[in-house]
């Protein structure tokens, strides 16, 4: 990770970028993936998470690891494993019209990465950043819920689906989240 988390149970707002800003999740059944993984970690690894935002190339969280649980392994596991989720998924996809091109460029920033010789979805670094107050916290809610709306996709956040700002008003989510603040 570029950031080092150096609380391994602290609050986070972590920023997970797509390689080369690209376009990945367009299509429901791309991000859908994403969600379920996360729902996941939440279950099954130990991911605390407050809020989310799926983008159509970048993924913010406000999460937090357990106690016992190291957030950074969290994360680790959480980015392998949707990169090849969503790999499989883009191959396999017959509505797929960029397929080819998709699949070329994963591979070859697979290629670029010492660390990994097959494909690579998400970038190397993730941007983490340590909420230690209130209200820097209640400033990067809402800014992850407002991301869509400053995208122009919708006018109100809650609108959203990939995002925990339905939760946050009362409304129906695709994930469940525990309140921050």
């Amino acid at each position: 990770m570029g950031y080092t988390i150096r609380d391994q149970t602290g609050l986070y707002f972590l920023t997970f970028t797509v390689v080369e800003w690209l376009d990945v999740f367009t299509r429901p059944c791309y991000k859908e993936l994403v969600i379920d993984s996360l729902r996941h970690c939440q279950q099954h690894k130990g991911l605390e998470l407050f809020a989310y935002c799926l983008m159509t190339n970048h993924l913010h969280l406000i999460a937090r690891a357990t106690e016992g649980q190291e957030l950074s392994d969290i994360v680790r596991d959480f980015k392998k494993f949707t990169a090849r989720q969503v790999f499989n998924a883009i191959l396999n996809n017959p509505q797929e019209s960029r397929r080819q091109w998709l699949e070329w460029t994963l591979r070859k920033q697979g290629e670029f990465n010492p660390k990994n010789t097959h494909l690579q979805l998400w970038q190397q670094r993730s941007h983490g950043i340590q909420l230690r107050s209130a209200a820097v916290t209640r400033q990067n809610l809402e800014y992850i819920h407002q991301n869509p709306v400053r995208a122009g996709i919708c006018y109100r956040a809650e609108d959203y689906v990939y995002s925990s700002a339905s939760f946050y008003a009362g409304l129906e989510a695709v994930l469940q989240v525990s309140y921050v603040l």
